[in-house]
């Protein structure tokens, strides 16, 4: 229900602010005085696009703020969704700047047009003519039926849930379960054309039997192999100078240990001086030993080097194949391999466990869609009947309705297919809406639905916005009544030229025009009981009304 309502600084207004009655409330005013206006500046409220050429002060911010009580809607769960705070209260407002830019507030928090959208749908119903034609939609009347059904409501047969969510929500797990299947037969069908191939490469990568580090390993010696002669001379000759030739470095060495030692008796630093040579002595003979084994062990090997040159020349291929760079990186690919070839036998048992689980899902489908299918052609009739007689009292006496039926394959709305078929005319054969009524005759359509929901559901604050188009007279109170009736259970706001209409009003505004010497202003004012009665009387008989106009008026309200 919207509380207060501000509009500030948008085309000819420069200052609006209305508590509209939680009831019935009706806006009247000239042409062109401004209602369109108002219904422009709440359609920014609710996420239409902005345009900075309607500010009325193009140096000054335009400011559209709407306060609603929210606490019987059930927005609990909408307000989760999009992160944002809950209250009991909730705020809407939109600023445009000068420049053009467009901001958007859901309880002072900032967020997308397409959230505050989200959010004003559940908290305003603007119906203007236009809107009304939404009405031939199949999908918005088969939701209207769900309504009249009781589908939406929460039940305690549907697990705490509407009949229709219920059903949704199955629906939902059955199409990703649809989907995760198809995916799983699209990869296995994949993974079998690939899997000789990888296969086979797994296979070559497997007998090659590689070992992480021996690339190095045998490129070292292989080195070596291919140079033993030339190692075995230099390590002999070596061997040679630190031991056995003339003047061989370890023999020196001791000569020199023993010389130093004759002089250790001189000072302590002598005797340090023998002992870092003899360490040297024994360091030297240790690597002479070291060098002498080598020596021993390098022999020229032309099986042994052919056998590291082929599995070389193995290593080097599979990397070119491969297109990689090391025995590593071969070691990683062949576990991707192992990967895919094993995951063959793996999505065999995944598929099979979805299939399993999609044909579940698909009974429960079926079974909640013939609950749900039979609560709603359980309604048709009296549905028919209850829009049949509405729409006579609206001076429609030969209207005829009948709601075609047609089943269809699971969809996220069921098993049904609706069409509201409609004729006006005594004789005519029902067609559907889009072709069969006018629209006059739409307005009336979506006033009777609108009032056959009233007490079915929480509708958010309905806008009607010249709904009364082609009816006057004892209709136009008809209409006037049926509005008052809504009103009761829902928020109901009225623009209107009927006079009939307007004396149903709980509370009564006034939009005008205010010429300043500056420029026109668009005012609105909440009537005071003589007011309306002056108002009533200018809208049955023009500018100047007679006595029997303002003794109209009053009847009007009496009654």
């Amino acid at each position: 229900m919207l509380i207060d309502l501000k509009i500030k600084n948008y085309a000819l207004i420069e200052k609006l602010e209305m508590n509209p009655s939680p009831v019935l409330n009706i806006i009247t005013g000239e042409t062109g005085a401004g209602k369109s206006i108002m219904l422009g500046a709440i359609g920014l409220l609710l996420g239409n696009r902005a345009d900075s050429k309607l500010l009325f002060d193009q140096e000054q911010k335009c400011v559209i703020e709407g306060v609603f009580d929210i606490s019987s809607y059930n927005l609990k769960e909408l307000f989760a969704s999009e992160d944002l705070d809950y209250d009991k209260q909730c705020i809407l407002r939109r600023e445009i700047s000068p420049s053009g830019k467009s901001r958007a507030f859901v309880n002072d928090t900032p967020v997308t047009l397409d959230v505050i959208r989200k959010v004003g749908e559940n908290l305003m119903d603007i119906h203007s003519q236009h809107d009304t034609l939404q009405l031939g939609d199949t999908s918005y009347q088969l939701n209207i039926l769900d309504v009249y059904a009781g589908n939406t409501s929460l039940d305690i047969y549907a697990g705490n849930l509407s009949y229709l969510k219920a059903y949704h929500d199955t629906y939902r797990k059955y199409k990703k379960l649809e989907s995760d299947y198809r995916k799983l037969t699209d990869q296995l069908a994949q993974a079998q054309k690939e899997l000789d191939y990888n296969t086979f490469l797994l296979n070559e990568l497997e007998e090659a039997n590689l070992q992480a580090g021996e690339q190095e390993e045998q490129e070292e010696e292989l080195k070596q192999l291919e140079n033993a002669e030339d190692i075995k001379l230099k390590l002999t000759q070596a061997v040679q100078s630190l031991t056995e030739s003339e003047f061989n470095i370890i023999s020196a060495l001791k000569d020199t240990a023993h010389l130093i030692g004759q002089l250790a008796s001189f000072s302590s630093k002598y005797e340090d001086l023998r002992n870092r040579t003899e360490s040297c002595m024994i360091e030297l003979g240790d690597i002479a030993g070291e060098l002498e084994d080598a020596e021993r062990k390098t022999e020229a090997d032309p099986q042994r080097t052919l056998e590291v040159q082929e599995r070389l020349n193995m290593i080097y291929t599979l990397q070119r194949k491969h297109q990689v760079q090391s025995v590593e990186e071969l070691l990683t690919l062949q576990e991707e391999l192992e990967g895919k070839v094993g995951s063959v036998l793996n999505l065999d048992t995944a598929i099979a466990n979805t299939e399993k689980a999609m044909k579940a899902a698909e009974k429960e489908v079926l079974e909640k869609a013939t609950v749900l299918s039979e609560r709603r052609r359980s309604s048709f009739g009296k549905f028919e009947s209850e829009l049949y007689t509405l729409l006579a009292e609206l001076g429609m006496p030969n209207a005829r309705i009948v709601i075609q039926h047609n089943e269809t394959a699971p969809s996220a709305t069921g098993t049904d297919e609706i069409n509201i078929l409609f004729s006006a005319n005594k004789g005519a054969q029902p067609q559907t809406l889009i072709k069969a009524a006018s629209g006059g005759e739409f307005s009336r359509l979506m006033l009777c639905v609108k009032y056959m929901l009233a007490d079915k559901t929480a509708l958010p604050t309905i806008v009607f916005d010249e709904i009364d188009t082609g009816i006057s007279g004892e209709v136009a109170v008809k209409v006037g009544k049926m509005m008052q009736q809504m009103a009761q259970k829902h928020q109901i706001i009225v623009i209107s030229h009927l006079p009939q209409m307007a004396a149903q009003g709980d509370t009564h505004y006034f939009v005008y025009k205010e010429d300043t010497p500056e420029r026109t202003i668009s005012r609105v004012r909440k009537l005071s009981e003589q007011e309306r009665v002056n108002e009533i009387a200018h809208m049955i008989a023009g500018a100047n009304p007679s006595a029997s106009a303002y003794e109209s008026a009053k009847e009007l309200l009496s009654l």
